[in-house]
């Protein structure tokens, strides 16, 4: 009998101490995230949940794992994730446009290299479902601020970490994230992975998803 679990992360904000003063406070984050494990509840998933300071960096990757170890062929793993992205310097040059990109994790970033890492312990023919609704907080297209100003109502928040702080947090944080930025193993990962990765994201690594007053609408670049 094929088996599914799903694994729902939501930040509304995230630890100030790692992320040099700054709380990324959202609104709708974790609204999402309940919204998904309903979702993927009533189809019969196991489903768990990580919410604002649940969701760091260790628990995240433990799920990921956890999931990897129960599934087999022909199984079914939904990953979500709502909340702030960010980039890194691309220190093991897989990347053309020289950025990792990550999630804001309550506790640090997770780089996209390490989530591909995880891809590799799921056994061949387990189909992964990625959702994530988040910003890369590299270039901001004019068009999408062109677009927010012309409408009525509170100014919009992005699911963007801004540049300059994750400029602070990379600097300040150069010995714990180094070490995964430069891992060869984590940038040779793909060609290994086994069960099929399907993505489907909020926005491409150059533009911005939206916070909501409830659940998250994003605003693509146009």
């Amino acid at each position: 009998m094929t088996k599914g679990i799903s694994l729902h992360i939501g930040l509304n904000s995230v630890d100030p101490q790692h992320y040099e003063g700054w709380s990324g406070p959202l609104n709708a984050c974790e609204a999402d995230a309940n919204d998904m494990a309903d979702l993927a509840g009533s189809q019969g998933f196991a489903t768990e949940k990580l919410l604002t300071k649940k969701a760091t960096r260790k628990a995240v990757l433990d799920g990921i794992a956890d999931a990897a170890k129960s599934l087999k062929s022909g199984d079914f793993f939904f990953l979500t994730y709502s909340g702030h992205g960010g980039q890194t310097p691309d220190l093991n040059a897989d990347e053309p446009d020289g950025q990792d990109e990550t999630w804001c994790l309550y506790d640090g970033q997770l780089i996209d290299d390490e989530l591909y890492s995880a891809w590799g312990a799921f056994a061949s023919g387990v189909r992964i479902l990625l959702l994530s609704d988040s910003c890369h907080s590299g270039s901001v297209s004019k068009a999408v601020h062109y677009a927010a100003m012309a409408r009525s109502g509170p100014p919009p928040v992005y699911r963007a970490m801004p540049n300059e702080v994750a400029l602070r947090v990379y600097q300040n944080h150069k010995d714990f994230y180094n070490p995964i930025l430069e891992k060869r193993n984590l940038a040779e990962t793909l060609g290994g992975v086994k069960a099929s990765v399907l993505l489907i994201s909020g926005c491409q690594d150059n533009q911005l998803s939206l916070d909501g007053t409830f659940n998250g609408p994003c605003l693509p670049e146009r």
